[in-house]
């Protein structure tokens, strides 16, 4: 369908991560970020979750662009994966930039990478549609709203934002422009859901600093903070902190070291000199002048807290009396993880601050509550709405409060990835999508198929069967009694049910042969058919059964 607009999801609907928008005007596709999740305990083996991009490949010719909006894993994690597909300029910050550039490096594709440093004053054309931008104050630096100028009129994209008046890093929100975008017409506003169910304002960041500095100064060993690296903001706070107490900082944790090292190289975040040490220097000063900033706030097993927490980080270890402090609030999901670190520091002797931001006061979220998400919509005045960066009842939520700032509810869509808003003439209607799903990275890989994941489940319940028939090449009979192996299956009377298994394999393969139907692939559906039946009848269990068929 040529010179109309087009909206839609390929991740960052009814979910929380993996962000990718696209806006399509003809012949045209620009992407609005491209994320990653992390897996949940049911996708074994897989490390990331990233957008599924097949739309986008099949339509290679159409796609001219990637705007970023800031450089959080969930908007930037999936790019590498996307680049190797399709080479397309990337539009981003500098300090996002230096983010990308970081993960291009390791993907070793940074050479033949086309990334086009932009700002809030930046302003371009991608065939009938014109680019421009406006600050949004977030948890990391040189964050961007989006306006897309097309024929059918204004398309706003709000980023990731918050409404802090007093931010830390001195990066404010542009409202004046963002209120002179709105006098001139939205016609379509998409704008983040993740935190439309907490009223009020967000509080500012600053409250962070004042009980950083309170807990600094009554710690009489050594301080361990665990944050997101991401947030220079907070790091910067710690730095502060630091300074005012004499101590020296070490920093724990590859993202952590590599964040830093950016943001100091771009002019982000401000360190004295002399005050930064390595973690083998640690040792040479007395405890309570240190402070370590490491990853693992959200209780991730291999970062640098949770091997802490465990004694298992080489040189660098938790004692009694250190004080450790959780400068981040837990992600849905991650409670667990946790409070799984915070009992085992607990454990070693160690005072810990832990907890949500409104009760440890050492984090407050960089998205906007419900008084943040009103005031968007306010000075947007959007015609039509969509929710995204959200779960389903998010979503929801956002559209309840759009509605009592004035927008109407049959002018607001709520979407599934992969569902298409489309607009021509100024008026819009979802009556159409395009069937996606979920990418699996393991190892580098993309492309892990739902009968892996299937398998893998298999195997992790109820373990695997293994049957080895050796038969005769020449003459078609069997040479020996089968060997049976177990994986993760029952290994009590194991010997019992092996017996009965080599017992049914023999009856099937002997009934093959005497029926002369020697196909290897029939004889191994037929094994696998009947010891699955006497398996799941005897035992109630249903082991992945594997025949292997061997000529001599």
């Amino acid at each position: 369908m040529a010179n109309h607009l087009s909206i839609f999801a390929l991740g960052g609907l009814n979910e929380i991560g993996k962000n990718m928008y696209v806006i399509e005007y003809g012949e045209d596709m620009i992407i609005i970020d491209c994320g990653n999740k992390f897996p949940d305990e049911s996708l074994l083996g897989i490390d990331l979750i990233i957008p599924d991009i097949s739309y986008l490949i099949e339509n290679k010719e159409k796609v001219k662009a990637l705007i970023v909006t800031h450089g959080h894993e969930d908007h930037i994690g999936g790019i590498p994966f996307l680049l190797k597909q399709l080479r397309i300029p990337v539009y981003a910050t500098r300090f996002t930039l230096g983010l990308i550039e970081l993960k291009l490096k390791e993907h070793r594709i940074l050479r033949e990478s086309q990334l086009i440093e932009i700002n809030s004053e930046s302003h371009f054309s991608v065939g009938a549609i014109g680019v421009q931008f406006f600050k949004v104050t977030h948890s990391i630096p040189d964050c961007l709203g989006i306006v897309f100028q097309t024929p059918e009129g204004n398309i706003v994209h709000t980023g990731d934002f918050k409404f802090d008046l007093t931010p830390v890093n001195n990066q404010h929100s542009e409202i004046h422009k963002m209120a002179s975008i709105g006098s001139e017409g939205v016609l379509l506003l998409l704008s983040e859901s993740t935190n439309v169910e907490r009223p009020g304002w967000t509080p500012t960041e600053q409250r962070v600093g004042e009980h950083v500095d309170a807990v600094f100064m009554k710690a009489d060993r050594k301080i361990i903070i665990s944050t997101f690296a991401s947030n220079v903001s907070r790091v910067q706070q710690v730095v502060h902190a630091a300074y005012k107490t004499n101590r020296k900082l070490a920093l724990l944790g590859r993202s952590m070291v590599n964040v830093v090292r950016i943001a100091m190289e771009r002019g982000y975040l401000t360190v004295p000199d002399g005050m930064l040490i390595d973690r083998d220097e640690i040792h040479d000063f007395p405890p309570e002048k240190v402070v370590i900033l490491c990853t693992g706030s959200q209780g991730e097993p291999m970062a640098a807290l949770a091997r802490l927490s465990t004694g298992n980080f080489r040189g660098v270890e938790v004692l009694p009396g250190d004080t450790i402090i959780f400068a981040a609030g837990p992600i849905p999901g991650n409670e667990k993880a946790v409070t799984t670190i915070v009992d085992n520091l607990y454990a070693l002797g160690a005072k810990v601050i832990y907890g949500s931001g409104s009760t440890s006061g050492m984090h407050v979220s960089g998205h906007g509550y419900q008084e943040d998400l009103k005031f968007m919509l306010t000075i947007m005045k959007p015609k039509y709405f969509i929710p995204i960066h959200g779960e389903y009842r998010m979503l929801h939520h956002h559209r309840l409060l759009a509605e009592t700032v004035g927008v109407e509810r049959e002018n607001t869509f709520i979407l599934k990835n992969g569902d298409i808003v489309d607009i021509e003439e100024g008026m819009a209607r979802q009556t159409r999508n395009i069937p996606i799903g979920d990418s699996y990275v393991d190892h580098g890989d993309v492309g892990i198929g739902e009968f892996v994941l299937r398998d893998r489940k298999k195997l992790s319940e109820d373990g695997m069967l293994m049957i080895i028939v050796t038969l005769s090449k020449s003459d078609e009979r069997m040479l020996s009694e089968p060997e049976t192996i177990s994986r993760g299956f029952i290994d009590r009377d194991f010997s019992g049910i092996r017996k009965e298994v080599n017992k049914i394999t023999i009856e099937t393969v002997n009934e093959l042969l005497l029926a002369s139907r020697t196909s290897r692939n029939t004889m191994k559906k037929n094994i696998k058919k009947a010891v699955r039946e006497y398996i799941g009848a005897k035992h109630k269990k249903k082991p992945m059964i594997v025949p292997i068929i061997i000529e001599i």
